[in-house]
Formats: C-alpha cells, sequence, structure tokens
C-alpha cells in the first residue's frame, strides 16, 4: 500500500551532469509543467527500432496528452510521433514479427486496444469492449493479444456478445439512475481514487490476423475475482505473460477466499490454457508472488516474490521456477535489495533486473546461478529495460535531469541518449547535481541524505532550509526526476533542499527497511533529526530558517514534528497520517495497517505512534493540503488536523482538492498547489 512521495519516472543509468551555463536561469514551476514526460521505452524484435510514450501538460483542457514515439535504436536520426490523437496513446507493443505496433488510447472515449502498421496508415481498432481494454501484450507467434478489462462478474462465464451486451446495458443503468447509493458486502470496495462498484479484472484473448482481431475475445478468467493486482504495491508491469508456444497465459492472481483481499497479500500464479481454459495454480507462497516472465525456450518461468505474509514492504527475489518439475529457486539471495522490473537477454542465459541502490536504482545483470549480480548502469536511477536483438534500451533519468531513453548494446558499451526530449529547455535552466552526505542515525547507524543547492550557491552565505521526508514508509528519495516534488523546483527559490533516507527507506538492505514497522516515531525521527543536525553544522545553512515538508508517511512524520520538536519554523503535511484509529477504519488496503501497527482491538499499543496523542504541544505553523478522491489517507485525516491547529490557535491554512486523490495530478492544480506552498514557506523563510 505504500504511501508514495517518490518520483513517478524513474529511471537513469547515466546521470549526465548538466552545468549552469553563463545564461542559465533557475527553473520555474512552468518549466517544470512543460517538459515532456518519457516513458516505457519498447525496443522492436529486430533491434532496430524504439517505441516510447511521451506526455505533454495541457493547461486549457487542465490535463496530459500522451502519444507514442518512434526513434532509431542507434541513435541516428532525430525522434517522430507515430500518434497524434489529442487525448492518450500509450503502453506500445511491438508484434512479434516487427511490423505493427499494439497500444492502448482513449481517442474514442473509454480505453481500447489500437494497432499501427509501420508501414504506413491509420491506426485500427482491435477491441470494442464495452468496459475498455488495456494493456495489450502479444503472444510470441502473434497470433493472440492478450489484454485487460474490469467487467461486471456475474455475466463473465456468458459468451462474449451476451456479457458485453449485459456489461454495456448496466453501466449505463448505473449512469443513468437518479439513485447514487451504493450496496456493498466486502472490503476492497475502493481503491487509491475510485469506487470499485463490484467489478474484476478479467483477462481477454482475442486472435489476431494481419494486425486486426480475427473473432470475438474470450474472457480467460471468468468468475468472481480480480485476474491481475488491483494494487500497484504488487505490479510491476505487465502482470501476465504468454509461454514462448503461445499455448498458456500465465497470470499474477489476487488473493482467495476474496473477502480477504483487504489484508492478504498472498498473491499467486495461476496458468490457463488458451484451448480448453484449464486453470493451473503454479505457486503456493502465503507471500506474493507476481510478474511472470517466460524463458525464451519455454524451460523457465522467472518471477518475483515476497517470503513474509502480511508485509508489502518485504525483499522481493527473483525466482526461476523450472516448468516441467514444478521446482523454484532464488537467484537474488546475494542481492540484499528488492527486484522491481525484469526481461530476459535473448539468449536465456540471464536476465536483466532493476533495483535501488542507497539512493540510487540500477540496472543488473542477473545469471543463473545465484551469483551476486552485477550492476549494468551507475548512478542516477534507470528502469523500463527490454532486450531484443543485442540491443538493451531502458529509461534514464536523475535529480537534475527528466526522464530520456537509453540504448546500447547487450554486449556493452557506452549508452546513447536516443530521445532527447528536453534537451533545448535544459540549456536554459541552472540545475545542480544534487551531493550525497551520510551520518550517524539512532545507534550509530549510517544513513545517507542528498542535499541539493540552489542555484547561485554561495558557500559563504547563510541559506533557508527545506527538510523533506518521504512516504512509503518503505520507500526512499531516490536521484531521480519528478513531476510532483520536483526537488530543482524548489531549490530555484533559493532553499537547500534536504532529501534524507531514514529508517524504513528502501535499497539500504532488508534490515533497515524492515525498522520502521511498529516504530512510526521512534529511531526514524532520531535518524531525522540527526540529519537535521548535521545540517545545522553547516556554516551555509541559516538555523533560523528551516522548514519541514512531506507527504504521506512523509505528512504523518510533519505530525509528529509537531508534537516532538521546535527546530522548523513551519511545516508543509500533504495527504498525511494524523489519527491511526480512523485511518485503520476508512483506508482500503488493511494489510499495510495490520503490518504496522497491529489491530485496534487486539493490540493494545495500537496507537503508541499516533500524532494525534500529542496535540496538546502543537504550535508550529502548518499548511495542511489534503484531497477529497484519497482513499489511502482519507479526508478525515487532514481536516482533522487542521480542526485541531485551528482550534488551538496555531496558525494554519487548509488547501482542498475535490477533484484529487493521494496526489495533486491536474496541471492546474498542481500549479495552485505549488503557489500555494512557495507563497506559505515565503512567509517563514524570507
Amino acid at each position: 500500500m505504500r504511501f508514495l512521495l517518490q518520483p513517478l519516472l524513474a529511471g537513469a543509468a547515466c546521470a549526465v551532469s548538466l552545468l549552469p551555463a553563463a545564461a542559465a536561469r533557475p527553473m520555474t514551476v512552468e518549466d517544470l509543467l512543460a517538459m515532456r514526460r518519457v516513458s516505457d521505452p519498447q525496443v522492436s524484435p529486430d533491434g532496430r527500432w524504439i517505441a516510447y510514450v511521451i506526455s505533454v501538460v495541457d493547461m486549457g483542457e487542465n490535463r496530459t496528452n500522451s502519444d507514442v514515439w518512434i526513434v532509431a535504436a542507434d541513435g541516428t536520426g532525430e525522434p517522430r510521433p507515430l500518434t497524434a490523437s489529442p487525448k492518450h496513446d500509450r503502453h506500445p507493443r511491438w508484434s512479434p514479427d516487427g511490423r505493427h505496433i499494439l497500444f492502448e488510447s482513449n481517442r474514442g472515449g473509454d480505453f481500447q486496444l489500437y494497432t499501427l502498421a509501420l508501414a504506413g496508415g491509420e491506426a485500427r481498432p482491435v477491441t470494442r469492449v464495452a468496459t475498455g481494454a488495456t494493456q495489450g501484450v502479444w503472444s510470441p507467434d502473434g497470433r493472440h493479444v492478450a489484454f485487460v478489462s474490469a467487467v461486471h462478474p456475474r455475466f463473465s462465464g456468458k459468451p462474449f456478445a451476451e456479457s458485453d451486451a449485459a456489461n454495456r446495458a448496466e453501466d449505463k443503468r448505473r449512469e443513468e439512475s437518479m439513485v447514487k447509493a451504493k450496496v456493498i458486502d466486502q472490503l476492497l470496495y475502493r481503491h487509491w481514487d475510485s469506487w470499485v462498484d463490484g467489478k474484476r479484472q478479467h483477462l481477454f484473448v482475442v486472435r489476431m490476423k494481419d494486425g486486426v482481431a480475427d473473432g470475438d475475445p474470450r474472457d480467460m478468467t471468468p468468475g468472481d475475482h480480480d485476474a491481475v493486482p488491483t494494487s500497484s504495491t504488487f505490479s510491476a508491469g505487465d502482470e501476465f505473460a504468454f509461454s514462448p508456444d503461445g499455448k498458456e497465459l500465465v497470470h499474477t492472481a489476487t488473493p482467495v477466499p476474496t473477502r480477504e483481499e483487504a489484508w492478504s497479500t498472498n498473491h499467486d500464479l495461476w496458468a490457463v490454457e488458451l484451448a480448453s481454459g484449464k486453470r493451473t495454480r503454479l505457486t503456493s507462497n502465503p507471500a506474493a508472488d507476481g510478474l511472470p516472465r517466460w524463458s525464451p525456450d519455454g524451460r523457465y518461468l522467472a518471477y518475483r516474490a515476497q517470503a513474509r505474509a502480511g508485509f508489502e514492504a518485504d525483499r522481493w527475489r527473483l525466482m526461476l521456477l523450472e516448468r516441467a518439475t514444478g521446482k523454484a529457486r532464488s537467484l537474488t539471495e546475494a542481492l540484499d535489495s528488492s527486484v522491481e522490473g525484469m526481461a530476459w537477454a535473448p539468449d536465456g542465459g540471464s536476465l536483466v533486473i532493476e533495483a535501488e541502490d542507497k539512493g540510487t536504482k540500477r540496472l543488473w545483470r542477473v545469471g543463473l546461478d545465484d551469483a551476486m549480480p552485477t550492476p549494468l548502469t551507475p548512478g542516477g536511477s534507470a528502469g523500463e529495460a527490454t532486450v531484443a536483438s543485442g540491443r538493451l534500451v531502458y529509461s534514464a533519468s536523475a535529480l537534475s535531469r527528466p526522464p530520456d531513453v537509453l540504448s546500447m548494446p547487450w554486449a556493452g558499451g557506452e549508452p546513447v541518449n536516443v530521445s532527447r526530449a528536453n534537451e533545448a529547455r535544459l540549456k536554459e535552466l541552472a540545475l545542480r547535481d544534487p551531493e550525497s552526505v551520510w551520518f550517524e542515525g539512532a545507534g550509530g547507524t549510517k544513513v545517507q541524505m542528498w542535499v541539493l543547492k540552489p542555484p547561485g550557491f554561495d558557500a559563504a552565505r547563510r541559506h533557508p532550509l527545506v527538510f523533506w521526508v518521504h512516504g512509503g514508509p518503505q520507500g526512499a528519495f531516490m536521484d531521480s526526476w519528478s513531476t510532483r516534488w520536483n526537488a530543482q523546483a524548489w531549490a530555484a527559490r533559493g532553499w537547500v533542499i534536504a532529501l534524507p533516507n531514514p529508517r524504513g527507506s528502501t535499497g539500504f538492505g532488508q534490515k533497515f527497511t524492515d525498522e520502521i514497522s511498529h516504530d512510526w516515531g521512534g529511531k526514524v525521527f532520531e535518524d531525522l533529526m540527526a540529519g537535521l543536525a548535521w545540517l545545522e553544522r553547516q556554516p551555509w545553512i541559516d538555523t533560523g530558517r528551516m522548514a519541514a515538508a512531506g507527504a504521506s508517511y512523509g505528512g504523518y512524520m510533519m505530525n509528529w514534528f509537531q508534537g516532538h520538536t521546535d527546530k522548523f519554523r513551519t511545516l508543509v503535511t500533504h495527504c498525511g497520517v494524523y489519527e491511526f484509529a480512523t485511518m485503520y477504519g476508512t483506508t482500503e488496503e488493511l494489510w499495510f495497517d495490520e503490518w504496522e501497527h497491529g489491530i485496534p482491538w487486539q493490540d493494545a499499543d495500537f496507537d503508541t505512534w499516533s500524532p494525534h496523542r500529542h496535540a496538546a504541544r502543537f504550535k508550529t505553523p502548518n499548511l495542511v493540503i489534503h484531497n477529497e478522491l484519497d482513499f489511502r489517507v482519507p479526508i478525515h485525516q487532514g481536516l482533522s488536523l487542521f480542526t485541531t491547529l485551528q482550534r488551538k490557535g496555531v496558525p494554519s491554512r487548509l488547501l482542498y482538492f475535490p477533484d484529487e486523490g493521494h496526489w495533486v495530478l491536474k496541471p492546474q492544480n498542481s500549479a495552485l498547489w505549488h503557489q500555494t506552498i512557495f507563497e506559505w514557506l515565503d512567509g517563514y523563510l524570507r
């Protein structure tokens, strides 16, 4: 369930230092919103081309627009758009023969699948499913496409034409009804920012011929259950894959019985035969399994797995399942970090994985012998790797550089930036590289922190400090770009920005991550205060002008700061946890609260670390931000905090978004979010 204040766009292997030119200027929020956002690179089967997605902000429409682009994999030639609809075109996937690109688009209203022939011509629809279609994936023989659609499960056993008509009629009835009441029988009835409304995520398969559908889709996972994870915590990409012979589809199924989905993390891998529909359970680990990926020869199924049931932030290991025998073994016992994405090398002798490493995210090469993985990329953040025909392609970013697509020979060599999406704008801006510092935290444990100094920094002067705390809490501040909490945009105000990675942070070993559970205001608070003390000792920090800010768990820590330190002149709390008991009763993913704090009626110390218990000591001016559609940290948390501050006479302000969830994503809302925060901080840091 992670409370994220992490960057949306991770990736960077080759962090390019951007030294300020003579005419360079500080970055503005307008610059941040104008940046092209690069994601989801996919190398063609012959290794010659890369398809990827560029999203741009449309301020007038208050949304983003995404298109599929293409560029030569060796970096020659200029990138060019393949699609140009005014809506979202995304998730490009090459057909096995390289002749077509499959993608999803809402150009016609809801999301459906389309194909585009590389030889030219208009995009052609593949699906017209009443409940939409997303995440299209080709079978290796090109004869089928699998996709996800959220359907009313009671119709799922009927023939497609009948079930599709019933789904359409039910959605229309609900939309047109004057009664908007909901009847709910079990938990996980809403998620992140949307109501589930009894629907289930099912996997469909449709036959393909010459780039278009050949017949109706088939629901391969009928019934009242989800075929793919409903929580992004348990998803690291397309959570299903065809076997190399195209006869079988393996997917990550959500926990059963379904009534336990809100407090169980037991995701398992299941196989479905395309011809018969027969389903076979492949894993029985009581914790989470997921992200199945077949070896090219079909002998092995790689996937990732956790060992501890109920703990969403347990280490994800790379597992190898021999399909013939059903025996599984770990390939990453030597790597004390969680495996995220993965891709097989073309020869099937190794895999590429992405995993965090002390404030960075690297790509690693993993053999089949459980030796220590070999890093393929240096600092920054790298991810979304694909490999084909001797070419490794991935996305790359850093705190000083937004994401781009990088390409390099699989055999080794220097990566080439092939997308170059923001080169002209970046040349105008004074973006500094961060500094990585280490200090002693609780118990003498070493703790890492990023420090970003403002443009025009003068070591002979004392500068205001803004001290960030990340979300998760099992997350980390990475050397990567963010389109939301962007350190460069904040530093451009003339502030030093500190990004510490205290207890609970990922990428510093599982023990370090574990040491925040049932201790939310303990060792982690000591770590943060030790990091602040390190900063206070620097002659270029003005200790009389310090502020702190955070979102989600970071917002929780702002509320904990309220009752436990007077170091800061002001605090900014975005969607922060304030009161544990009501949080437990209204959030959607209970496994998180139960692992981190316990169960209210069973554990006497359940709310030991709840900030509301210390409200009598609240006195620091506080900007509170909370959003109506935040079902992860529901709105009453922010409202209760604001009421407390107002009742006590503490200077405070509430910024409320009725149309946002846990994050602020709409461009005009984002502009107001930045404006409000910056004006508030300016009032205390001048």
